[in-house]
């Protein structure tokens, strides 16, 4: 760490800690510069650091103050070991911490949730469902043995199969076996395909529980480079298959997590055609496919596999209710050992839940409900993408989703998003740094977004918030490299 940085952190510890309060004026640079016996350049670019934080405010003719922040201010900072890596390497952020952290903040200190990756509960039927499921649990009778046992309710794999016939796709329910959500979907799906050591490919960027998941199970993460708006590079993908370093795919094709975007139907037939060819198999995370914002669903890979080769996983957690924790997958030639590891794993999924589920989609309009669902998300992207193109720094770059609840937006080259991230946390305000979503030091001037709550002032302000930190952290990184460049001149 540079010598600036170790003083600003020094001074901001100092004002966290009540040292200097709010409003009060800091020392000047040259008694700093005295009392620490460093040079008034390396003070002025702590000064300036802290300034970018938004922790401390230039006034003219005054000197330097600490900030006095909003109500929406007064939330806690990032945990200590997260808030040590802020100025560290994207590789070397603890990244299990940041997403805790992130959470923590929205959990229990209801900061506003942009960094969410769960959509907003207010576009579920939470009420009919769980009266659902409790006129089932209400109902039932036990017999010592449970009714459970996978693959799953028959009446809900009866309604998820009619649910693909009506999306236009007719699939065989044997292949179905229903889980605990899309996580244990992928969790079995990848004990079946890999092996510990074994490496998966995944899009660059991924959502980041998909690495934690592939590391946990002991395999290797090979990340391949993604276009924002088709996919994964099916070219740079087969070098790596065709040269054996890619044992298995992970991917999501639709609505992807954090790019948005759907692959163009050829770009998923050359793909299937590629990892069948070798024998790939392939693991499609589904979980968005419901969300789409055109006319009609998104083709799968699932669509163009002939040979049994790929997985699909899905849930109803983005679509209908994130309490009950049901999804499924459609296995091809693994079901019976997804089946199997489902016994061995986790043994049943409520029964109470599924046939709730089961019984809303046979009765309740769900087409309905995700017609309403996709025109209150469409509406929200679009507020949030004229919000960020009016309130962000020139140079702001973002997507166009195609699906889904998340944008992903890029600020001007190599400015530092952990820094925003770091002031968002200090006003209330929670997003997801680009550094999260790679094992590499890539992205690291990006961040996503969460745009499935209502609009309203706290969630506009809170864009204009972002903009206003976005564009101190862009001046102060500017006006750091010209004073390196000043620096190295002398």
């Amino acid at each position: 760490m540079k010598l600036y940085e170790k003083l600003a952190d020094a001074i901001e510890e100092q004002i966290r800690r009540g040292v200097l309060l709010p409003g009060e004026r800091i020392p000047s640079v040259r008694q700093t510069s005295q009392n620490h016996q460093l040079s008034i350049t390396t003070v002025i670019r702590a000064y300036l650091l802290l300034e970018s934080r938004g922790m401390i405010e230039s006034r003219p003719q005054s000197g330097y103050f600490v900030r006095v922040r909003s109500a929406a201010g007064t939330k806690p900072a990032l945990t200590h070991a997260a808030a040590a890596d802020a100025g560290t390497e994207p590789s070397q952020i603890d990244i299990s911490g940041l997403v805790l952290s992130t959470l923590h903040s929205i959990g229990v200190n209801g900061a506003v949730p942009l960094g969410s990756p769960y959509p907003d509960t207010a576009l579920f039927p939470l009420q009919r469902i769980n009266r659902y499921a409790h006129a089932i649990a209400r109902q039932q009778t036990f017999w010592g043995v449970p009714s459970e046992l996978p693959p799953g309710k028959p009446e809900l794999i009866r309604q998820i199969a009619r649910r693909y016939l009506e999306n236009g796709a007719a699939i065989d329910p044997a292949e179905i076996v229903v889980t605990l959500g899309a996580t244990e979907a992928i969790n079995l799906s990848l004990q079946a395909v890999a092996r510990p050591g074994d490496a998966i490919a995944v899009e660059s960027p991924t959502f980041y529980a998909i690495s934690h998941t592939i590391e946990r199970m002991g395999m290797r993460v090979v990340e391949v480079p993604t276009d924002q708006t088709t996919g994964i590079d099916v070219d740079a993908l087969a070098k790596l298959i065709e040269t054996k370093q890619v044992d298995a795919c992970l991917l999501m094709p639709n609505f992807h997590n954090p790019l948005g975007y759907q692959m163009p139907d050829e770009r998923k037939r050359a793909l299937i055609e590629l990892t069948n060819r070798h024998q790939v198999p392939v693991i499609e995370n589904a979980v968005y496919n419901e969300l789409y914002f055109g006319d009609a669903p998104p083709g799968t890979l699932k669509q163009y596999d002939t040979q049994g080769l790929v997985l699909q996983c899905a849930s109803f957690s983005k679509s209908l209710t994130p309490a009950l924790r049901i999804g499924w997958v459609l296995a091809g030639r693994y079901r019976a050992q997804i089946e199997r590891l489902k016994l061995l794993n986790t043994l049943t999924t409520p029964s109470s839940a599924q046939l709730a589920i089961a019984e809303f989609l046979e009765n309740d309009g769900y087409d309905h409900h995700l017609r309403r669902v996709r025109r209150t998300l469409m509406q929200h992207v679009s507020l949030m993408r004229s919000a960020v193109e009016r309130f962000f720094p020139e140079g702001t770059k973002m997507t166009n989703p195609a699906g889904g609840y998340l944008l992903w937006v890029e600020l001007p080259h190599s400015t530092d998003s952990m820094r925003l991230y770091r002031n968002a946390i200090d006003n209330g305000i929670t997003i997801g740094p680009g550094c999260m979503f790679s094992r590499s030091s890539q992205y690291g001037n990006a961040f996503r977004l969460n745009y499935s709550y209502a609009w309203s002032p706290e969630i506009e302000g809170s864009i204009v918030t972002l903009g206003k930190i976005a564009a101190r952290v862009v001046s102060f990184q500017r006006r750091e490299a010209s004073t390196e460049e000043d620096v190295m001149a002398r």
